[in-house]
């Protein structure tokens, strides 16, 4: 509703939606019913696991938009086999990738966050840990936190703590565990995050975006979660799935992925000119 308020008020040629948040469902809807043409920036993408209410998300809204700008060649293919006109499929590349070249060089002038925490580079291991399938799965929880304690035994882990997490790790008795063996901070800035993930030795997440920005960057990822929908990484190799089921399968993938990569050069999503194409397409709509 409050959407759609602002939508009346100022009568846009397009509505831009990003990603696949309740609030990208809201304004494609909103703009939908309005009769103004709605962009869809990260489209196609597919974990093809619809318990994730962010595939819920991403799959009604694509339908729902005129333009559908697509990160990869991968979410082309899944957009066609699901019937969208080819017309109204873009392919881009991804704008995180614009984002992670411009914001890389002003972390390395601005963030003090390697100082802060007295860390050197390739010397530590970044983790995230916030989905609810995680959090909420008490056994999963368990799981990947007895992991990252028993890594931390090996080389430093830092994991900026979401709210979530942090609560959950309380109710489940764990947190005091869980502090004496890792480095938790606050939430940190994204400037602090990019510092971070630049510097990490490896990172271990089950964020769909810091998979993205570890493979930016050119650390491995472990990626704690069944699916991912950054394919491309897995078939790279810089991205390796680790169910959380076992406290060993985790260990031994990010123990696995310590090792070097070959450095070649891959470009998935584009070469950080994506915003640009997207205002092309836009423009001659």
């Amino acid at each position: 509703e409050a959407i759609e308020k602002v939508l009346l008020e100022e009568k846009p040629d397009w509505v831009l939606v990003y990603g696949d948040t309740n609030s990208t469902l809201a304004g494609a809807l909103a703009a939908v019913k309005l009769h103004i043409p709605v962009a869809h920036v990260e489209a196609g993408l597919r974990s093809f696991n619809r318990h994730m209410p962010e595939e819920i998300n991403r799959v009604l809204t694509d339908h729902a938009s005129d333009l559908l700008f697509a990160p990869t060649k991968t979410a082309v293919i899944n957009l066609r086999h699901e019937g969208i006109p080819e017309e109204r499929i873009k392919l881009v590349g991804d704008v995180m990738y614009d984002a992670a070249l411009f914001y890389g060089k002003m972390a390395e002038r601005q963030s003090q966050i390697l100082n802060k925490l007295d860390l050197k580079p390739k010397e530590y291991i970044l983790a995230t840990v916030h989905r609810a399938e995680n959090t909420d799965d008490p056994v999963r929880l368990k799981v990947i936190f007895d992991a990252l304690c028993e890594i931390a035994g090996d080389i430093k882990v830092v994991l900026p703590l979401h709210p979530r997490t942090r609560e959950a790790l309380i109710k489940s008795g764990m947190y005091d565990k869980v502090a004496s063996g890792i480095c938790l901070t606050e939430p940190v800035g994204y400037l602090d995050m990019v510092m971070l993930e630049k510097n990490a030795r490896l990172i271990a997440t089950d964020s769909g975006g810091v998979q993205k920005e570890a493979f930016f960057y050119r650390v491995p990822c472990v990626t704690l979660r069944e699916e991912t929908e950054w394919v491309e990484l897995v078939e790279l190799g810089w991205n390796f799935l680790a169910r959380p089921i076992s406290k060993e399968t985790i260990i031994a993938a990010i123990r696995y992925n310590y090792r070097t990569h070959d450095g070649s050069e891959y470009f998935p999503y584009g070469k950080g000119k994506s915003a640009e194409k997207i205002l092309h397409f836009l423009s001659e709509t």
